[in-house]
């Protein structure tokens, strides 16, 4: 029943906002993941979107009694302004465990890729009565019509799960791929992004325990 709520869950929010989770990794030697305090990072160029991103993600992470903090609150402004080295990034990493946190979620796009598709045909797809004129003629713009075919970009978003115990590695506990398809409302699509993070972690039993009976 759980799986099929979260079948649903996906496929609804895929529906309404173009989003759709294509990957969905969890560290095979890894059952159960609890984590005390999360750092949220969003990387992206426009702070108005992190920000938004960040303070969505913190408020459902709160709202299931997890701390979790953003980093447009965490990172200096020194951190992001430019190329850093590992050690670097160790630094930091040792800073957030002497500030007792637990695990990173780490979301960014990795990608885009332009699509094309028929815009006029869909509506035909369940008459098996048509002749083949009327087929030529409702399609024949193929040829001449350079609006015949719908283009649309489809970026891809990765969400990671990172571990930043004391004593143990520094191991990624979980990965999600999801596609997003040229989104008209960034708010929206922020918040259906997020939803859809929430929903394939409870699923994974990570970080905080499933609200799905």
């Amino acid at each position: 029943m759980k799986k099929l709520f979260v079948v649903l869950s996906l496929m609804l929010m895929g529906g309404c906002s173009s989003i759709s989770l294509v990957e969905n990794w969890k560290n095979p030697d890894i059952v159960l993941f609890n984590a005390n305090k999360v750092l949220i990072v969003g990387m992206a160029q426009n702070n108005d979107t992190r920000e938004n991103f960040e303070s969505k993600l913190q408020k459902e992470f709160t709202s299931r009694d997890v701390e979790a903090w953003r980093s447009v609150d965490i990172f200096d402004l020194s951190l992001t302004d430019s190329r850093k080295t590992d050690k670097e990034l160790d630094d930091v990493e040792q800073s957030l465990l002497d500030k007792d946190f637990d695990a990173i979620l780490l979301t960014k796009i990795i990608g885009s890729e332009n699509r094309e598709s028929f815009v006029k045909s869909i509506s035909r797809w369940d008459d098996h009565q048509s002749r083949f004129n009327d087929d030529y003629l409702e399609h024949q713009g193929i040829y001449y019509d350079d609006n015949y075919y719908e283009k649309f970009t489809i970026y891809h978003a990765e969400t990671t799960l990172y571990c930043i115990c004391e004593g143990k590695e520094r191991a990624m506990i979980w990965r999600g791929i999801i596609e997003i398809t040229e989104p008209n409302n960034i708010d929206k699509a922020i918040k259906d992004y997020v939803k859809m993070i929430i929903v394939a972690m409870e699923d994974q039993d990570l970080v905080f325990t499933s609200q799905i009976e």
